[in-house]
């Protein structure tokens, strides 16, 4: 089994999805998005050109465009200063830059006791 890094599959800006994505690997989204996105163990990335209207469901998730929709990530979330989030977010950790919008309510989850 290979450690080198595996390049996320990616969104384009022009490409518009409607319906339900899912998949066991990262996913980096440039276009447009509607309905949920469910990443269980992997990573989401909206670009600076992302529109994703859409519940997410993801290991951890970057968001540098623009989301409309519930965030549940199970590790980490990071709102970059060009994010424009609306909507509520779950996870164990959060960064959220200077500049960076966000219109909902953000639930930190505790880490669980071993």
């Amino acid at each position: 089994m290979s450690t080198a890094a595996v390049a996320p599959a990616q969104i384009g800006k022009s490409v518009v999805i409607k319906g339900e994505l899912s998949g066991c690997e990262d996913l980096y989204v440039d276009g447009q998005v509607e309905g949920s996105i469910a990443l269980t163990g992997n990573s989401l990335t909206v670009g600076p050109n992302g529109q994703v209207k859409a519940s997410i469901d993801a290991k951890g998730v970057i968001v540098q465009g623009k989301l409309e929709g519930n965030i549940q990530a199970s590790e980490r979330v990071e709102l970059r200063k060009s994010a424009v989030v609306t909507g509520d977010i779950s996870t164990h950790r959060i960064l959220i830059e200077e500049g960076a919008f966000l219109k909902g309510k953000v639930d930190i989850q505790g880490a669980q006791a071993k």
